[in-house]
């Protein structure tokens, strides 16, 4: 079968936008507005035993359908304006798990300030369906994109990475009742997007570059060379990760890059500023932009991946 990123690339092709616009290959559609604005629209589909599981409580997953959408905001460095949910649910679904969803959904949205504005509901022939689309607004010549990436560029990231893969390796091995009290597992089910250090980096007029980190720095840095058409060398020592994915991977230095550039679903920044810029947001600098099209890993001679639709290879 295609490819996730072929399909896209064809889905891509031979479309013309109107002038000032900003379309497929960024986190986020760029539309002019009156008023000297951008309004940022973003959408996404989560389906049942590929984005989340019915076990897992089902506010979690609610919480975890609009944050996922809402940290797409935070990537170009907008602020809220609306969010739409549309739900497709199969017939022998409880109400309980309905109402249950919809407390952790509007619980995100009244936390970070968007409010529900609309969206669709029909039938499933098994599985729940659910598709968000969320509206942002940034001032115009504000929104970043991932096209700006220039040779000598410093790349660099929000947070830590690798909790949230290691809380999906748990929940997958867990039984009936999983322990949302792990630290990992909320990592996972209970991200926090990074909306105030988006808005701040695009105040501060020093990032060319940005995305969140949604399947993984392996492959969502690709995203950003692609669009800038440049290459990368990363420093794999430099990655961040907490002190409690070093405890559980005992020191295994493999095991710790493998979720931390591979896992994905961190929902931290991913961007590119202008060498020896200081931001007003705590980052970590792990490599530098460079001139060509080749991605080295420094530290390691594996090629990681990140997370690919429509692909039988394992991430990690």
């Amino acid at each position: 079968m295609i490819s996730e990123f072929e399909l896209i690339d064809k889905i891509r092709s031979g479309i013309s936008l109107p002038d000032g616009y900003v379309g497929i290959g960024d986190d986020c559609a760029h539309l002019p507005e009156s008023g000297s604005y951008r309004t940022l629209v973003s959408t996404d589909m989560l389906l049942e035993n590929v984005h989340f599981l019915r076990k897992v409580r089902a506010d979690l997953t609610g919480w975890k359908a609009a944050v996922a959408n809402i940290s797409d905001i935070a990537a170009c460095g907008g602020s809220p304006k609306g969010i739409f949910l549309s739900l497709a649910l199969p017939r022998d679904l409880e109400d309980a798990w309905v109402l249950v969803f919809l407390d952790g959904f509007k619980k995100a949205c009244a936390e970070y300030s968007f409010p529900i504005l609309g969206g669709d509901t029909c039938e499933s022939a098994g599985k729940i369906g659910i598709s968000v689309t969320v509206l942002g607004q940034c001032p115009d010549g504000r929104a970043v994109s991932r096209s700006g990436a220039r040779d000598g560029d410093e790349i660099c990231v929000t947070g830590t990475l690798g909790d949230s893969a290691a809380g999906l390796g748990i929940l997958l091995k867990s039984e009936n009742n999983p322990d949302y009290g792990n630290y990992f597992i909320q990592r996972h089910l209970c991200p926090r997007p990074r909306l105030a250090e988006g808005l701040a980096l695009s105040e501060s007029g020093l990032v060319n570059a940005m995305m969140d980190i949604s399947d993984g720095i392996g492959s969502d840095l690709r995203h950003i060379l692609a669009e800038s058409h440049c290459g990368a060398i990363v420093d794999t020592a430099r990655i961040p990760v907490s002190e409690n994915l070093r405890l559980l991977c005992a020191g295994n230095r493999v095991r710790i890059l493998d979720y931390a550039i591979s896992g994905g679903e961190d929902y931290e920044l991913l961007f590119v500023k202008k060498a020896g810029a200081s931001l007003p947001v705590a980052h970590t600098v792990i490599g530098r932009i460079v001139s060509g099209d080749s991605l080295v890993w420094k530290g390691t001679d594996r090629k990681y991946k990140g997370y690919n639709h429509f692909s039988d290879e394992k991430v990690f």
